[in-house]
C-alpha cells in the first residue's frame, strides 16, 4: 500500500477548505458572484463596486464564520433572510438560482459522484442517491444544505443588492449596520440560550491514578473502525468484535468529543484533552501540529515506540508521529490494504503502542449513506479483518501481555454520513478493551469519554500521562489483581525510597 504522497498531504488540506462549512460559505459565495458577474467586470467602475459589495458583506461573512447553526438551529438561519426581504424587498432570481444550482451541482454531482468515483470508486450514479444525503445531512459540512442554502441566499442578495444601489446614503448605511447588529445578536442569543448538547469538560487533569514507569502491558493494540455508528455495529453480523466485547470489558456509554471531526476526534483520543486546549477543531487545520503533548510524547519519555497508521489529514495534527496511508484507492480493497501494511509497520519496527484507522466504513456512510445495507456490509468486513489481524499478531507472538482495544472515533448520522454535530448516531461509539489484563465480560454503564484513551494507554504502558490529558484512566476494565500488585509495587518503591 502506498503511503500518502506529498501532494495527496496538500490536496486533502485544500479539499477541507470546500468540505469544511465554515470556509465554503464564503468561498462559494465570492465563486458565485464572480461567476454571475463575469460580463460585467469590463465595464467601467464595476470592478470598484464588487468590491465595495464584498465588503459590504464582510461583517456577516465574520459572523456566519464564527457561529455555527447546528442541527435544529439550522432552521433559524431563515429568519435574517425573511427580515431582509422585509426591509429592502430587492431580489435577483437569476442571481439565486444559479447559486442554487452550483451548489447542488457541487455536492451532489462534483462531490458525491465525480470526486467519489475517482477517489474510492463509487458509481458514476451515486448522484441519484447523494442527493437524498444532501438534503438531510446535519453535519459541519459544506453538504449540510439545510444551513448553507440560507447562508448563501442572504449574503449573494445583500451583495447584489449593493451593486444595484452605487450611492449608498447614510440612512441607509446605518439601517444595514443595524442590520448586522440585530444577527449578531440573534446569533448569540440562540447560542447561549438552545446551543446545549456539548458534552460536558472534564474540568481537571487526569488524577484518578497515578501514573508509574511501572508498565502493565508491553503492548497495546488500538483498531479504530473510522464512524462506526453503534446501533447499526449493533444490527451487523460481527462474531469477532462480539467476542472480544463480550470477553473483555464493554464501555457501552462511550461519548465523542465536540465537534464530532475525524482529525478533532483522533486529536482529543491521543492527547486526551479537548480542541480548546489541543488546537485542532475542525478537519481544517490552519497551524499545524497539536499544541499539547501526545501519547507519542509520553511514550518517547520511557524509551517506547509508537505509530499511528491514519489517513494524510492527521498529518495535521501528529506529524511524523503518522505513518501515512493514500486514501485514493477503491473502498473494497482499502481496509485490506490497511491491514497488510499495519503487519508490516508491526514487523518493521515493533512499535509498543498500534494504532491502526481503517476507513471504508466511514467512506462508505459518506458516499452511499449509514442506514443501507452497504454500510452494515462494511462493519462485516472490519470484523473480519480485524480478526485477521488478531490472529497474525498472535501467531508471530506479538500478543503475551498486551490489550487489545476497538473503538470508532466517532458515529454517523443521517444523510452524508454526517459527523460533526453531535446528530442522532453520531454521539455514543462501540468501545471495548480485550487481553490478559482486562476484566472479562464486564459492561460499564457510566457515561465515560474518548479523552480517557490517552491516560489509559499511557499506564497500561507505564509512561507519564500526556502533560494536558483530562481523562481519567478507563482502570474499571482492568483486572483488581493487576491494580492491586501495581499498588502494591508503587508502595514498595515507596519504602525503600
Amino acid at each position: 500500500m502506498k503511503k500518502a504522497s506529498s501532494f495527496e498531504k496538500a490536496a486533502a488540506r485544500c479539499w477541507n477548505l470546500l468540505n469544511e462549512g465554515k470556509p465554503f460559505t464564503p468561498i462559494f459565495t465570492v465563486g458565485t458572484m464572480v461567476i454571475y458577474s463575469v460580463a460585467n467586470f469590463g465595464k467601467s467602475g464595476f470592478l470598484a463596486d464588487f468590491l465595495l459589495g464584498l465588503l459590504a458583506i464582510l461583517p456577516l461573512l465574520v459572523i456566519y464564520y464564527v457561529f455555527d447553526f447546528p442541527l435544529f438551529l439550522r432552521n433559524y438561519l431563515w429568519i435574517p433572510l425573511v427580515a431582509y426581504l422585509i426591509i429592502w424587498n430587492n431580489v435577483n432570481l437569476g442571481l439565486l438560482f444559479t447559486a442554487v444550482g452550483l451548489y447542488f451541482f457541487f455536492t451532489v454531482f462534483f462531490w458525491g459522484t465525480f470526486y467519489y468515483h475517482l477517489r474510492i470508486g463509487t458509481s458514476w450514479l451515486n448522484f441519484t442517491r447523494f442527493w437524498k444525503l444532501v438534503l438531510k445531512n446535519s453535519d459541519s459540512t459544506s453538504g449540510n444544505a439545510q444551513e448553507q442554502l440560507p447562508k448563501f441566499l442572504l449574503l449573494l442578495s445583500l451583495w447584489n443588492f449593493s451593486l444595484s444601489e452605487h450611492t449608498w446614503s447614510g440612512a441607509e448605511i446605518g439601517q444595514l449596520i443595524l442590520f448586522y447588529v440585530g444577527v449578531f445578536l440573534f446569533s448569540w442569543i440562540l447560542h447561549k440560550n438552545l446551543f446545549d448538547w456539548k458534552p460536558k469538560v472534564i474540568p481537571t487533569y487526569t488524577s484518578n491514578v497515578v501514573a508509574t514507569s511501572r508498565e502493565i502491558n508491553q503492548k497495546v493494540i488500538v483498531m479504530v473502525i473510522d464512524g462506526m455508528r453503534k446501533e447499526r455495529f449493533e444490527e451487523a453480523n460481527t462474531p469477532f468484535l462480539d467476542f472480544l466485547r463480550k470477553n473483555g470489558t464493554e464501555y457501552a456509554r462511550m461519548e465523542t468529543v465536540y465537534p464530532a471531526r475525524t482529525v478533532v476526534c483522533f486529536s482529543s483520543m491521543f492527547t486526551g484533552t479537548y480542541p480548546f486546549e489541543h488546537g485542532i477543531k475542525s478537519n481544517m487545520v490552519w497551524k499545524l501540529g497539536i499544541k499539547v503533548e501526545s501519547v507519542f510524547d509520553s511514550l518517547r519519555k520511557v524509551s517506547k515506540k509508537g505509530s499511528l497508521l491514519a489517513v494524510a489529514h492527521l498529518v495535521d495534527s501528529f506529524g511524523s508521529d503518522v505513518d501515512t496511508f493514500t486514501a485514493v484507492m477503491h473502498n473494497d480493497v482499502v481496509d485490506r490494504k490497511i491491514i497488510e501494511r499495519a503487519k508490516l509497520i508491526m514487523d518493521e519496527k515493533n512499535p509498543d503502542l498500534q494504532i491502526v484507522q481503517l476507513i471504508s466504513t466511514d467512506q462508505t456512510g459518506h458516499s452511499r449513506g449509514v442506514l443501507y445495507d452497504e454500510y452494515i456490509q462494511k462493519i462485516e468486513e472490519a470484523d473480519t479483518l480485524v480478526k485477521e489481524y488478531y490472529d497474525w499478531l498472535k501467531e508471530k507472538g506479538r500478543l503475551e501481555n498486551y490489550t487489545f482495544i476497538v473503538c470508532a472515533d466517532h458515529g454517523q448520522a443521517d444523510g452524508i454520513g454526517g459527523h460533526g454535530h453531535l446528530d442522532e448516531g453520531e454521539r455514543f461509539v462501540p468501545f471495548f478493551m480485550y487481553g490478559p489484563a482486562i476484566e472479562s465480560g464486564k459492561v460499564v454503564e457510566e457515561k465515560h469519554s474518548l479523552v480517557s484513551l490517552a491516560s489509559t494507554i499511557s499506564y497500561l504502558l507505564g509512561a507519564p500521562f500526556p502533560n494536558k490529558a483530562r481523562g481519567p484512566v478507563l482502570n474499571e476494565a482492568i483486572r483488581k489483581e493487576v491494580l492491586i500488585n501495581d499498588a502494591a509495587k508503587g508502595d514498595r518503591i515507596s519504602s525503600s525510597s
